[in-house]
């Protein structure tokens, strides 16, 4: 009889568990490793608390939690209860896959009193969690995430598939970049393809209102512009520069991006300015364009599968005797299901 590979990477012993609104993206990641497909029950009761019931075996497995961070304060502790129900039932790895990763601007405290959110926030994840990975993080003021998170993290970049996105449906593109920070990102995005690129100059002055200044394009007339960034938040600066473009004698931009945020209605205001506006499915958004499944799931797979490179398992699971077990089994919720 042939032993069962338990190391976590195999596919026998690793859980893709997605978050409610995850489900598409984790089924695409399950299928492109191979891996088991889990599910949960989650609910709220009538106080407005959280109800998180595992249906899948977690037990010795690797388990990876699924959620993009978009607007995560409605669904955080729904996640942190789910981590740490799966260290309770046994899991070998509790691990979060957040295609988005969120709370990385406020990196400093800008005025007196001001609460550093991506430090508490960093705290919070690694208190639950062995290891961490996402795709393209705002990273402004911190060179990588490690400064912030104390587990491990993979910082994955969607840049390569953009690239080959607009290499295969815009032709003659010129990419531009929506301030000077994003030249080598977009600098990276245009020499892979070839392509002539350019930056604009960003002034902000407020969450959201910028001043957008274009250089001088005109070498490049007859090109196809194509608004390139990582993060589409408020939407502002692509929505100024995608206004200014035609001044200049460009067509219709295609905008294209990592992270569909897209707050308010700046999704329709962009998109009565562009040609097309095409995102990964970091966030799901209707403008999904690019998966990030073959991505996310080959950083999985190349993980080291030794748990000597966690830094803690931040709770071991808990040993029940039968009595508590029985207690556990039988003692109903406080408002269980119809």
């Amino acid at each position: 009889m042939t032993p069962v590979d338990k190391r976590p990477g195999t596919p026998a012993m690793r859980l893709i568990l997605p978050l409610p609104g995850n489900e598409i993206f984790a089924r695409r990641l399950a299928d492109e490793g191979g891996w088991e497909l889990g599910a949960m029950e989650t609910r709220r009761f009538p106080d407005g608390e959280t109800y998180v019931r595992i249906l899948s075996e977690v037990k010795d497995k690797a388990v990876d939690l699924v959620c993009t961070l978009a607007r995560p304060d409605d669904g955080f502790l729904r996640l942190i209860f789910a981590a740490d129900a799966a260290r309770d039932l046994g899991a070998r790895q509790v691990n979060l896959v957040a295609p988005y990763l969120s709370y990385m601007r406020q990196d400093r405290r800008f005025q007196p009193g001001e609460a550093v959110t991506s430090r508490s926030f960093a705290r919070l994840v690694s208190s639950s969690f062995d290891r961490l990975l996402t795709v393209d993080p705002h990273l402004h003021r911190y060179p990588a995430l490690s400064p912030l998170y104390t587990m491990p993290t993979d910082t994955l970049h969607a840049a390569p598939l953009l690239a080959d996105w607009i290499a295969a449906e815009v032709d003659k593109p010129l990419i531009i970049g929506p301030d000077e920070e994003s030249d080598q990102w977009v600098s990276a995005i245009a020499a892979r393809i070839g392509a002539p690129h350019a930056v604009l100059r960003k002034v902000r002055h407020g969450d959201r209102h910028v001043e957008v200044k274009l250089p001088d394009l005109s070498k490049w007339r007859g090109r196809q512009p194509v608004l390139a960034d990582d993060i589409a938040s408020s939407g502002n600066t692509l929505i100024e520069a995608a206004r200014q473009l035609p001044l200049q004698g460009f067509v219709r931009p295609v905008v294209a991006v990592v992270h569909a945020i897209f707050a308010d209605d700046s999704f329709q205001r962009l998109a009565a300015l562009c040609d097309r506006i095409v995102s990964t499915d970091s966030v799901p958004h209707e403008s999904n364009s690019v998966r990030l499944a073959s991505l996310v799931g080959n950083a999985i797979a190349s993980a080291p599968h030794d748990e000597g490179d966690l830094i803690r398992h931040r709770r071991p699971p808990e040993e029940l005797d039968e009595v508590k077990q029985v207690g556990f089994d039988s003692f109903p919720a406080s408002d269980p299901p119809s």
